[in-house]
């Protein structure tokens, strides 16, 4: 049995059921669509967002028809976002298979991506999750925000960590904080539980951030994705930016030359990744993974252990130490 196979077991039961809500909340009378919902499900990743979903409500309480709710809004979303993600960054693969944009076409993804955002505020408000509701709004404002503020700091230039942060705490960490909030809230009201729980997906929103940036450092892409993608979008990740700080004027003057080039050949992809990995930069930004690793394990161990609790803790490695 492999890791996410262990993960899943407090909640195997309640995944198995889940796939076929999710697909009851996406079907449609419109045949191109069908056609397309039905690749997108086929395609869909590991689910970890409504394994959160799932895992959270268990650690506090019962699964409950809310769980339910909360896990297909919060998918829902995600999947809208990803293609939605794929039109901006003019991107034609997704999980080693061809992305909505690359076989439909540019408008064709932007309405899809639309359709599935669509039934989830649909399914929120039918079943009268409003606080779900709330929370998961928030979290489209933030990763919207999250979006622009990279781009406006690539186009500047703008090289600190600071900045990084905040745009991944918004772009990434806000939809993760949104799956252990809303599975927490399908089964207490507790503020501190909840706040708990907001403070636990970010730290572990943040670490998977983090672990993707290295990932597109690799030498060979392992992920279901381009690698050197953040390279060619001039998107000064964790790894990039401590690397700079590491370097002498002049070579990070030259480095910097080379991201801000509009078209780049692969061997100036291969020479910025050698420069990352020679300077420090992946293994500092393994030092800030072990450091968010810590903080949500320390939320986790503040409660009762039971089976959802340390499949929690053992998705918290999960994310850390993937190899794709």
């Amino acid at each position: 049995m492999d890791l996410l196979s262990e993960i899943k077991k407090p909640v195997i039961t309640d995944i198995e059921k889940f796939e076929t809500y999710f697909k009851q909340n996406l079907d449609s009378s419109v045949p191109l669509l069908d056609t397309i919902v039905r690749y997108t499900v086929r395609h869909k990743g590991k689910q970890i967002r409504p394994l959160l979903v799932f895992l959270t409500a268990k650690t506090f309480g019962e699964v409950n028809r809310s769980t339910y709710n909360a896990a297909a809004f919060i998918e829902l979303l995600h999947t809208a976002t990803l293609i939605h993600d794929d039109v901006v960054d003019e991107s034609y693969e997704r999980r080693s298979h061809f992305s909505i944009n690359a076989i439909w076409k540019t408008k064709v993804a932007v309405l899809v991506g639309d359709y599935f955002l669509a039934r989830g505020l649909l399914l929120s408000v039918k079943e009268k999750e409003y606080d779900m509701l709330e929370t998961v709004s928030d979290a489209v404002r933030e990763m919207s925000e999250g979006e622009l503020l990279q781009m406006q700091t690539s186009r500047k230039l703008v090289i600190d960590i600071e900045n990084y942060f905040r745009i991944i705490s918004k772009k990434t960490a806000s939809l993760i904080k949104a799956s252990t909030v809303t599975g927490a809230l399908s089964v207490t009201h507790q503020p501190e539980i909840l706040n708990h729980m907001r403070e636990f997906g970010e730290a572990i929103g943040i670490a998977f951030q983090i672990k993707d940036d290295i990932f597109d450092y690799q030498k060979k892409g392992s992920i279901g994705k381009p690698i050197g993608n953040d390279i060619k979008e001039k998107k000064f990740t964790l790894p990039l930016i401590l690397a700079l700080k590491n370097a002498t004027i002049s070579k990070k003057n030259h480095i910097v030359r080379l991201i801000n080039f509009d078209k780049k050949t692969q061997d100036t992809i291969d020479e910025i990744s050698a420069f990352v990995v020679e300077y420090g930069g992946i293994a500092e930004a393994e030092n800030y993974l072990d450091q968010y690793r810590t903080k949500a394990l320390n939320i986790l161990r503040q409660y009762p252990i039971n089976e959802a609790n340390v499949s929690l803790q053992k998705l918290v490695d999960y994310i850390i130490y993937r190899n794709k």
